[in-house]
């Protein structure tokens, strides 16, 4: 019983780091992001069916995803944080 008490409580540590310090892929960007003048405050997934042209201000800290499908799906053209673009075949945007 003395060797299982250490064995569990450093399980149990281990467990409690690796929650603590994995990147989760679900959280949203910090910062704004502005489609076509409309602010996002922490933006998170896809901003769908967005009328060309289209203007795109990434003010987060990741970058973010212009899509010409209206729904995020196919080749995209990647935003840096604190870019900008501009474009007549964007209809999508992930961030």
């Amino acid at each position: 019983m003395r060797r299982l008490v250490p064995k569990a409580l450093g399980a149990l540590v281990t467990a409690a780091v690796l929650c603590l310090t994995a990147p989760g892929s679900t959280f949203a960007s910090s910062g704004e992001l502005v489609l076509n003048g409309r602010v996002f405050t922490n933006p998170s997934g896809c901003f769908r069916n967005l009328n060309a042209p289209l203007s795109v201000q990434n003010r987060t800290r990741t970058m973010v995803f212009v899509h010409s499908s209206p729904d995020c799906t196919g080749p995209a053209q990647s935003i840096p944080a604190g870019g900008t673009f501009a474009a007549s075949s964007g209809h999508s945007v992930r961030a």
